[in-house]
Parts: C-alpha cells; sequence; structure tokens
C-alpha cells in the first residue's frame, strides 16, 4: 500500500483567505496545504495537493489516486452539490475518503445540504475550518492503521 493521502481542492478554493473571509476565513489553500503536509508528515504519510477549478482535472487526479494513493481527502467546493462524476470517481477509486468543508454546509443555503461525494466518503467533516483537513489526516492515520 502507498503511504500517500491525495488532498484534492475544488473551485474557487485558490480564492481563499480572500474570497468571503466570513465564510471561509483568512488561511490561504497554501496555509492549508503548509499544516496538512506538516501534520502528514507526523503520521509518516507523505501528500499529493492539488486545487482545480475544472471537474474533469478532479477526476483524472481521483483516478491517479486509485493506483498510487492510501486515501483520498477532498474538498470538492461546488462540485459537492453538482458532481456525478466525481461521486462515480470516487466509488471507482476502492479508497478511504474524507470529504472536507470549511463551512458547515448544512447552516447554509438549502441546495448546499445535498452531497453527491457523502455516500462515497467514509467520513465528513464539515465546519471546522482549515482545522478540518487537519482532523482528516489525524481520521485517515487512524483507520488505515486499523484495516
Amino acid at each position: 500500500m502507498s503511504a500517500t493521502i491525495f488532498v484534492l481542492n475544488g473551485p474557487n478554493l485558490n480564492l481563499l483567505g480572500q474570497r468571503r473571509p466570513e465564510v471561509y476565513g483568512y488561511t490561504t489553500l497554501h496555509d492549508i496545504e503548509l499544516m496538512v503536509r506538516e501534520r502528514a508528515a507526523l503520521h509518516g504519510f507523505d501528500i499529493e495537493f492539488m486545487q482545480s477549478n475544472h471537474e474533469g482535472v478532479l477526476v483524472d487526479e481521483i483516478q491517479r489516486a486509485r493506483t498510487r494513493g492510501a486515501a483520498i481527502i477532498i474538498n470538492p467546493a461546488a462540485y459537492t452539490h453538482t458532481s456525478v462524476a466525481l461521486h462515480d470517481a470516487l466509488e471507482a477509486a476502492e479508497l478511504p475518503v474524507v470529504e472536507v468543508h470549511l463551512s458547515n454546509v448544512h447552516r447554509r443555503e438549502e441546495f448546499r445540504h445535498h452531497s453527491y461525494v457523502s455516500p462515497q466518503a467514509t467520513a465528513v467533516i464539515a465546519g471546522a475550518g482549515a482545522y478540518g483537513y487537519v482532523m482528516a489526516v489525524d481520521f485517515l492515520a487512524q483507520h488505515l492503521e486499523s484495516e
């Protein structure tokens, strides 16, 4: 088994720290990447970290993780609520998946309450801000160790 966790980020997350900081906070995606890499190193994992505004690129990365990764952390952003393609790719990956959202999507608009990703997720973390990514690494370390 590979010791790599793929951390995939969907549309507009490249604007973290600038776009709607009252909802998403002031932490940038680069800050999150550094936090994740530091925590993953403590558990002995490597990280493949990427962001794309394009659904197909995310699908390609999920497919790459299928053969090269131990697990996936994904913040699909707006694709959470629209992408059957991400759902299907995660199903085919057959890896542990943690779905992460910076905000508590259930306290927001009704359309954000449905996720196409959640049925494929081993765990969902929402509303913990940037720390949700660190929680996801800790969860996966424990989960993978118990398998």
